[in-house]
């Protein structure tokens, strides 16, 4: 059985790694209903065989460096149910516990930093609360991040082409670059909060501008990505997950001052990825059809007033 537990953490390195290549390619790159009938069921299947077989359809194969690893339980656990998620966050641990499964399979980290780092935590009330939930219910947690990323094309961004009704609008097959017909800006953001099931979105731009091209980058993957991509492909919108406010939307800031057309739309990173997801969901549905699974959707962590 691989160690996974004991896998070097790192950076986001699909993320850091992402490059730009010849022919415009960016490379690297319902809830629960309220009523749940536990599952007594447990199958012969053991986590660490399904990380196995996620493994060996991933291009390219076991990773020497990643994120990827058991936030808890166990390799050896067999599995009575399995749920897939954003975020293992309590209230999903919770949804988790009820369903009666036992192995949660989440695209983000557990423990509030990219390499699920601990020592800094211990005492925390938080953590603890946590860290004990799962282990008094006996739930094993992987995180499946960088090997989903890994895939080609990606399936978190082809998810997000499919809620939107842009599969067939890549440009030279980009799944990150997107031909519209004389959408204006506003046109999109309401077709993005409409799809994407968000409330509100922040943007920077004229709501009247024309958006033809936009370009599609989920999650975080930086100012030097975000810059790199808009000076190469000179989209009319830039749509991605999350921004730190002191680069990539200044840099938009006094592109739009030196006259340069360009707008830009913050979906947020759960909603960017959540596709991701559903993905895992369906993966998990067609090999291991016997065993329960569930999607349930972690849900944004941010309100508006």
């Amino acid at each position: 059985m691989k160690d996974y537990l004991n896998f070097n953490n790192t950076r986001r390195n699909f993320l850091s790694k992402l490059t730009i290549v010849a022919g415009g390619q960016i490379i690297a790159m319902p809830l629960l209903a309220k009523s749940l009938t536990r599952n007594n069921y447990t199958s012969t299947v053991t986590a660490g065989q399904i990380i196995d077989k996620f493994i060996s359809e991933v291009p390219g194969g076991k990773l020497n460096e990643t994120v990827d690893t058991l936030k808890s339980g166990s390799l050896d656990m067999q599995i009575s149910g399995i749920v897939t998620t954003m975020f293992a966050t309590v209230e999903v641990i919770k949804k988790t516990i009820a369903l009666g499964a036992n192995f949660i399979i989440a695209h983000e980290p557990t423990f509030y930093s990219h390499p699920d780092s601990i020592d800094w935590l211990q005492k925390n009330p938080t953590y603890e609360y946590k860290k004990n939930l799962l282990k008094d219910n006996n739930i094993t947690i992987w995180r499946c991040h960088d090997y989903v990323h890994k895939m080609t094309p990606d399936p978190v961004t082809i998810g997000v082409l499919k809620r939107m009704g842009w599969e067939d609008k890549q440009i030279n097959k980009n799944p990150n670059l997107i031909q519209l017909s004389n959408q204006t800006l506003k046109d999109v953001i309401f077709s993005l909060k409409s799809k994407m099931g968000v409330d509100q979105v922040r943007y920077i731009g004229d709501l009247t501008q024309t958006c033809n091209k936009v370009l599609y980058i989920p999650g975080a993957a930086g100012s030097t990505t975000h810059i790199a991509a808009m000076k190469l492909f000179k989209p009319d919108v830039l749509i991605c997950g999350e921004v730190e406010e002191w680069t990539t939307v200044e840099y938009i800031r006094d592109s739009m001052a030196r006259g340069q057309v360009i707008s830009f739309i913050l979906l947020g990173h759960i909603a960017s990825e959540e596709p991701g997801s559903e993905f895992m969901f369906n993966w998990v549905k067609e090999r291991y059809p016997a065993i329960l699974s569930k999607h349930i959707p972690s849900g944004n962590s941010l309100s508006f007033l």
